[in-house]
């Protein structure tokens, strides 16, 4: 039997990298973001004016994404700064998706700019992984203008780990047997979830390195971070066990999440996270000429605790408004007050034959959200994602 082979695929700076090859082959500039300290930076819902992206160059003036643009900056007065443009961002996902379903049936999209995908039993197909992998990797760079980096391992969070290694534009593998050498000795701050809360934590127990967790008493660290203690422990070691919590639904769909730079306490800044969540899952379902039937919400807290909930509609669907109802009906359902660090909204169940069969009086307001749909996407299809925003987004 085959030995499990899963690549992490993960765009490098997705977004400056994005919005470089768009205006260079629109021939707007004449030089390369990628080559000059230069950022992403604007709204994405409430979160104003803030680093969302940031090119290598940039890094040297310590600039650091989520901080404020104003901040950044004053690191860098030559800093270029461009807005964001979530309908290119869907397009170039999109093109990466299908480059890459076009080699497994297996990819697993885990955001916007991060996919999974199950190789295994392809060696016979395309010759030794990490060999196919630096192929693939080519591949992208040459025929979609951007580059990624690509971990390679038997499963997926050592894969995810891997790809996280040196950048940009590289192949890393990171297999059971290397983790002594190339996992344990990293800074505790570099495993998988483990955030600036649980750093703390885990730096007073004297943790300083992975390996240091690795090879910690899980009783004691039971007692002083639960559960989610023990979801370290294994990471720490190699194990996924439930690994991507985000990743509920297994089957054909769209889904985002955003970390959230402070956590969010009440539901309404909650739910405009949702909403802008939403609209970008459901661009990309329009732009796929899709239908989903699931619908599912996922709220990781401030302790890195996890949870989710998911629900069936009564008919496929495309429009913003409804997969947003059910998504806040679904939160209502699951949030328990904690502080909100991460949210998702995921879908599944696609289908693509065009069919929507209309609930019992709510064809003609259907027709209607649908075209206002329509409307909204061609619009920001010619002038950008910010080109058209709801009024709850804009700032006071």
């Amino acid at each position: 039997m085959s030995e499990p082979i899963f690549f992490h695929v993960d765009v490098n700076s997705a977004f400056l990298s994005w919005t470089a090859c768009d205006l260079l082959w629109n021939k707007e500039i004449d030089h390369d973001l990628r080559a000059v300290p230069s950022i992403i930076g604007g709204n994405q819902a409430t979160r104003h004016g803030i680093v969302l992206a940031k090119s290598i160059p940039s890094k040297k003036y310590g600039i650091i994404t989520g901080e404020p643009v104003i901040d950044a900056k004053k690191k860098c007065p030559g800093l270029i700064v461009m807005p964001p443009d979530y309908s290119l961002y869907v397009r170039r996902s999109n093109e990466l998706m299908d480059l890459l379903c076009s080699f497994t049936p297996d990819v697993e999209q885990y955001s916007i700019d991060e996919a999974f995908c199950d190789f295994t039993g392809f060696e016979l197909m395309y010759g030794p992984p990490v060999l196919f992998a630096n192929e693939l990797r080519e591949k992208i760079r040459d025929e979609l203008g951007f580059t990624v980096n690509i971990g390679v391992s038997a499963n997926r969070l050592l894969a995810k780990m891997a790809s996280d290694f040196k950048k940009p534009d590289m192949v890393h593998t990171l297999f059971p047997r290397e983790i002594p050498d190339k996992m344990w000795p990293l800074p505790i701050g570099d495993l998988f979830y483990v955030g600036h809360s649980s750093e703390k934590k885990l730096k007073s127990l004297g943790i300083r390195t992975i390996g240091d967790l690795a090879h910690f008493d899980k009783d004691i660290l039971q007692s002083h971070l639960k559960s989610f203690g023990l979801v370290l422990w294994n990471y720490a070691n190699g194990y996924e066990l439930e690994f991507l919590p985000d990743q509920t639904i297994r089957n054909k769909g769209y889904g985002n999440s955003m970390t959230i730079r402070y956590d969010v306490k009440d539901a309404e800044t909650a739910k405009h996270y949702i909403l802008s969540l939403t609209e970008i899952v459901t661009t990309r379902i329009r732009a796929d000429h899709a239908m989903i039937r699931v619908v599912a919400v996922s709220i990781t807290d401030s302790e890195f605790r996890h949870c989710s909930h998911q629900m069936t509609l009564s008919s496929p669907t495309d429009i913003t408004e409804k997969i947003y109802k059910a998504s806040c009906s679904l939160f209502d359902e699951l949030w328990d007050g904690s502080p909100i660090r991460q949210l998702g909204v995921h879908t599944s169940k696609a289908s693509f034959d065009g069919y929507h069969q209309y609930d019992l009086f709510e064809g003609p307001r259907i027709d209607k959200l649908r075209a206002m749909d329509s409307t909204v996407d061609n619009i920001r299809s010619r002038f950008g994602f910010e080109s058209l925003k709801r009024a709850c987004f804009l700032e006071p």
